[in-house]
């Protein structure tokens, strides 16, 4: 059974007067958003939780990372129909981000400076910055910021390799939820593969799954190994109330990395783009629910009620195999899917395209 997952990980403050229709309510002054994504559901075999031979502690990776993290701040009008007409409210919106390298650039969620003016970013010793956004890409819910800061006020924090993460490892979040800054949670790697939906409603596969409590404004902040690294961006928390019930999602290391690269290098994040919807209509059988006219997919004559069955040479047994096997090809690769049609079994050679942001 599918369950609603949070993605507004943002705290969002009205400071100004207006009536607001929806979303109220949730945690007093603060609002979620309201917004919700589809969480998907995978079985994920449970390995060894053997700890790294450098484990730290909890407070020596504060000590180690937290001058690396900062809040951030932004400005947001908007507009609410009341019996009186259209009342305009103007909104602070906080979030998470941490310090990515020593050339001035933050690493935050997209829909934490979505529609924002006037960011503000806050490192540990109290010290405000003005910032602006330099890129970002909604597929994958990241944003790069760059801060007008001095050398002495940036630390930037290390990336660990997230495919080397195990379930059961322990984790420590650092962030500002619901504008409380340098504010520390720990836990266990509950989960890997999930996958998430992004704020334009593609796939963010790969994604960490963690118990570590992380609520509205933790959003952007980093998910630290026990080996202070950066394993994961905290993004979204699956929720029934709209507070952390110990469920937590972060984007990992290893697609930050890659996106950022790319947005640093050209301003933009190209991803693959297969064109098909599928399903999984028995256990481990992946149906194609329907297929994008024009698109690569099509081209190829895959149709709908395929069954597909490997993608490359690797086998497919749930639609986020199929997912996360595409998100890790370029455009323009060339890939061999197989699949089965009226009991027979084909092969279809597609040319993977771009996909619109």
């Amino acid at each position: 059974m599918l369950r609603k997952r949070t993605t507004l990980l943002v705290v969002v403050v009205v400071v100004a007067l207006a009536i607001v229709a929806a979303g109220a309510g949730v945690y007093a002054a603060v609002a979620s958003g309201g917004d919700t994504r589809t969480v998907v559901e995978r079985q994920t075999t449970i390995a060894s939780a053997s700890a790294p031979t450098n484990s730290l502690s909890v407070h020596q990776i504060y000590e180690r990372t937290y001058k690396g993290v900062v809040e951030i701040t932004g400005s947001e009008t908007t507009s609410t129909n009341t019996p009186f007409g259209a009342q305009k409210q103007k909104e602070t919106v906080e979030g998470s981000g941490f310090v990515y390298d020593a050339s001035d650039h933050v690493v935050t969620n997209y829909h934490v400076v979505k529609g924002t003016s006037s960011i503000k970013v806050a490192f540990a010793d109290g010290s405000t910055r003005t910032a602006t956004v330099v890129a970002d890409d909604p597929s994958s819910d990241l944003a790069v910021l760059k801060v007008d800061a001095p050398a002495s006020e940036l630390h930037p924090l290390a990336l660990g390799d997230s495919s080397k993460a195990q379930v059961g490892d322990g984790v420590v979040a650092i962030g500002s939820p619901f504008g409380l800054p340098g504010t520390v949670t720990s836990g266990i790697v509950s989960a890997l593969d999930r996958t998430m939906s992004s704020d334009n409603s593609y796939s963010i596969s790969g994604a960490i799954q963690t118990d570590a409590p992380i609520n509205h404004g933790n959003s952007g902040g980093p998910l630290l190994n026990m080996s202070s690294q950066v394993i994961g961006v905290n993004s979204q928390i699956e929720s029934e109330g709209g507070g952390s019930d110990g469920v937590g999602f972060a984007i990992s290391s290893d697609t930050v990395s890659s996106v950022v690269k790319q947005l640093l290098t050209s301003g933009k994040v190209r991803h693959a783009y297969l064109g098909v919807s599928v399903e999984s209509s028995a256990i481990n059988v992946v149906r194609v629910g329907s297929v994008k006219k024009g698109s690569p997919a099509a081209d190829a004559g895959l149709k709908a009620g395929d069954m597909i069955e490997a993608f490359d040479g690797q086998k497919i047994l749930s639609p986020e195999d199929i997912i996360a096997a595409v998100n890790a090809k370029h455009p323009g690769d060339t890939v061999t899917i197989t699949y089965t049609r009226n009991g027979a079994t084909k092969t279809a050679h597609v040319t993977l395209g771009s996909r619109s942001s």
